[in-house]
């Protein structure tokens, strides 16, 4: 069976990745750091960044809703959990029209899992193919990122993860507190912060490698982030050039755990993927 791809695993896996998209601080400068800023002002943006990313590190999950727009077609919505206990793992329901995933499954949406690098996507049994008889569509991460943005992915700290997002808040090369908003119903302080492409550390090969067959769109991402009462994030914004993502926070903590489908129920279409994106170019 010739699976029709098109903006399909491209989507789900873009989004997924986008919307936990991690910004490594290894050699990065800190926000003192940097010349013709306000230090009193800076000092206290980042002590409120700083214990905003503590806590959602402590918490090790939350059921998140994210909206991510890659620039050409219908924005893709994901919800539900994202864990980073214990290495980074989701489990969201998508639109399946949205990434065009309809001719694989009768339901209007599609369950997809990240587990231990790889995606699974809850699909109907096709007819022939690697999938036949098969309830899940697997994709190792390595398809999407290459092997190197894979690995770090796959890491064992939580990497790729929303704790990982805001860990990059700590090493911007601009912050600026712009007011108090409220959001979700909740009063926040709204953040903003520039990461240029030296902020990144060891992310960046998830972007720019050149195994890797996603690219950022541009050599900064700005992030904005809106933080509650309690220093956890509301909301957190990312541009990454022409995509942008959107996570808004429902619920920290004692959230399900995420295990991979049984393997006789997997069907693992990794390197058809790889073929077609080399086909793509």
């Amino acid at each position: 069976m010739k699976v029709k791809y098109g903006a399909a695993w491209v989507g789900l896996t873009a989004a997924a990745m986008a919307a936990a998209t991690a910004c490594g601080s290894d050699g990065a400068k800190t926000a003192a750091e940097t010349a013709g800023r306000a230090v009193d002002k800076a000092d206290t943006v980042m002590a409120a960044l700083t214990r905003a990313t503590d806590r959602t590190q402590e918490l090790g999950s939350a059921e998140v809703r994210t909206t991510t727009d890659l620039g050409s077609g219908e924005p893709v919505a994901m919800d539900g959990t994202y864990s980073w206990g214990d290495g980074y793992a989701l489990d969201v329901e998508m639109d399946a029209e949205a990434v065009q995933m309809q001719e694989l499954t009768d339901s209007p949406t599609v369950r997809t899992l990240f587990v231990d690098g790889a995606y699974y996507y809850d699909i109907d049994p096709q007819p022939a193919g690697p999938l036949e008889g098969k309830e899940w569509m697997k994709i190792d991460g390595s398809a999407v990122f290459g092997e190197s943005g894979a690995a770090a992915m796959a890491g064992g700290a939580g990497e790729g993860s929303p704790a990982d997002s805001m860990k990059g808040l700590k090493y911007a090369s601009d912050v600026d507190d712009l007011g108090k908003e409220t959001v979700n119903g909740k009063p926040t302080t709204h953040y903003r912060a520039v990461l240029d492409e030296k902020d990144m550390g060891k992310f960046k090969d998830a972007f720019k490698g050149a195994d890797s067959m996603l690219n950022s769109g541009g050599a900064s991402i700005t992030m904005e982030v809106w933080v509650g009462a309690d220093d956890l994030p509301v909301r957190l914004k990312q541009d990454f050039g022409a995509m942008t993502v959107t996570m808004d926070f429902d619920k920290w903590g004692a959230t399900k755990d995420i295990v991979a489908p049984p393997a006789d129920q997997v069907g693992d279409l990794t390197q058809e993927v790889k073929d077609a994106g080399l086909q793509q170019g």
